[in-house]
């Protein structure tokens, strides 16, 4: 059977499914199901490759990452470091708001979620900022587009999954000639490596926030910093303070693996919450273990269906092909990046972002393998790209978010969050095309 009418059954089965409103995981299941029975294989394969995906050690980091982030929340950790943002807002223009993006950075490096981070970001800081005479729109605006950091600062649940799906890879021979053997994919390189470009991507949002601030008149305290609140924030948070640095600094130290960091997270956490904080209950550790199996299953079903779908992709040959094809347009490395975010961008607007990352690992890592560009640098523009997903429409999970805690608009907090969007568009291309923004950390600390 020709690879064309194979593409043809995959994607028009999947494509068809999502115009008629199915969940992606259902599409995603059904077109490898479909694939299956035209290519008179036993369907049994698919439950057997369904199986050995959830078989990977690095995923285990992935329940117990969703659990931390909701116990963080639960145990007042978030609380407390958006306390000590705002504390820091002072006189300087639009300092609420970059509070806001500051509080996203802290709480990205312990949930590892987009959607979470702004719920606990946006439930303190929304309300903070319509206080100091912000409107509710743009207040839930940077709220959402913030909270895309949460995937980018490390720990990261995509990285986790764009780090999974890049096991067992298959390049093209040509490229493999060029480049050598493609070197497997190490999740905690991918954590080190989504740090400068996790600032980076803060930096954009706060220097355009200072802009949209200046122009709206939304202007500081007018008395100034206050020392004494700066003290009592820092006194307050100094436990919230350390979680990230606890996280950050046991994978960064190599002293114990992401999945290992996730488990100490959570017992961090509880010994926070439990015997200094005082204030994780045990309702609040109930609920989190509701939210954390709720998460971790729906995150699994699509991890399965979307490794299956994968599969056909692969063996037979589709991501070579695609690699051809592009590179038979233009061999430009600088058009190639252009033309992989646009699509990312597209892809976002569409498609949550767990299974873009799974359908799309094995089509796009062999094109930009093929151009010499390393594949930890390809997953943080990967995963940068599909953040801006997060604030953009017609999915825009951020977007429900920070409008459904604001009772703003939808329409209004979307207008308002295009500009952010566009500036982070910017700043992924620079990433993309200085990859040491990526690379140098980690080649620093050994990897």
């Amino acid at each position: 059977m020709s690879e064309s009418s194979i593409v043809l059954v995959l994607f028009g089965s999947f494509l068809a499914l999502l115009i008629l409103g199915a969940p992606v995981m259902a599409s995603l299941g059904i077109a490898a199901l479909a694939s299956f029975l035209y290519l008179d294989e036993n369907p049994i394969k698919l439950v057997q490759i369904a199986f050995n995906s959830v078989g990977s050690f690095p995923l285990m980091a992935l329940p117990a990452f969703i659990l931390a982030g909701a116990l963080m929340e639960a145990s007042g950790i978030s609380k407390r470091l958006v306390a000590i943002a705002e504390s820091f807002a002072g006189p300087v223009t639009g300092g609420i708001s970059a509070a806001a993006i500051l509080a996203c950075m802290f709480f990205g490096a312990i949930s590892g979620s987009g959607p979470a981070t702004t719920a606990a970001v946006g439930m303190l800081m929304i309300p903070a900022m319509t206080r100091r005479g912000y409107d509710k729109g743009y207040a839930s605006a940077v709220t959402a587009s913030s909270g895309g950091l949460g995937i980018i600062i490390p720990p990261s649940i995509p990285m986790v999954i764009f780090g999974i799906s890049a096991l067992g890879m298959t390049v093209p021979l040509d490229a493999i000639a060029k480049h050598g053997e493609f070197q497997s994919i190490s999740i905690p390189k991918l954590f080190i490596a989504g740090f400068f470009p996790g600032l980076v991507m803060s930096v954009s949002l706060m220097t355009l926030n200072y802009i949209q601030c200046r122009r709206y008149g939304y202007k500081g305290t007018g008395e100034g910093w206050s020392t004494a609140d700066i003290r009592k924030a820092m006194r307050s948070g100094i436990w919230s303070m350390l979680a990230p640095l606890v996280i950050l600094g046991g994978i960064y130290s190599g002293f114990f693996t992401p999945t290992e960091s996730a488990i100490v997270a959570i017992f961090y956490t509880l010994f926070i919450g439990l015997f200094v904080h005082r204030e994780l209950k045990l309702k609040d550790l109930i609920h989190s273990l509701e939210t954390t199996t709720w998460l971790s299953g729906r995150v699994l079903l699509i991890l399965f269906t979307a490794t299956a779908f994968g599969r056909i992709l692969v063996e037979h040959q589709i991501p070579t092909i695609i690699a051809d094809s592009m590179l038979g347009v233009t061999d430009n490395l600088y058009v190639i990046w252009l033309l992989i975010i646009a699509f990312l961008l597209f892809v976002g607007m569409f498609m949550e972002t767990l299974a873009a990352i799974m359908i799309l690992t094995p089509v796009l890592l062999p094109v930009t393998y093929s151009l010499g560009i390393d594949p930890v640098h390809f997953g943080i523009v990967m995963v940068c790209s599909l953040s801006i997903g997060f604030s953009t429409p017609p999915l825009g999970e951020n977007l429900f978010v920070a409008s459904g805690i604001s009772k703003t608009p939808l329409e209004e907090v979307t207008a308002k969050a295009l500009p952010f969007a566009c500036v982070s568009t910017i700043a992924v291309i620079v990433i993309a095309y200085v990859p040491s923004i990526s690379l140098t950390l980690p080649s620093w600390l050994g990897y």
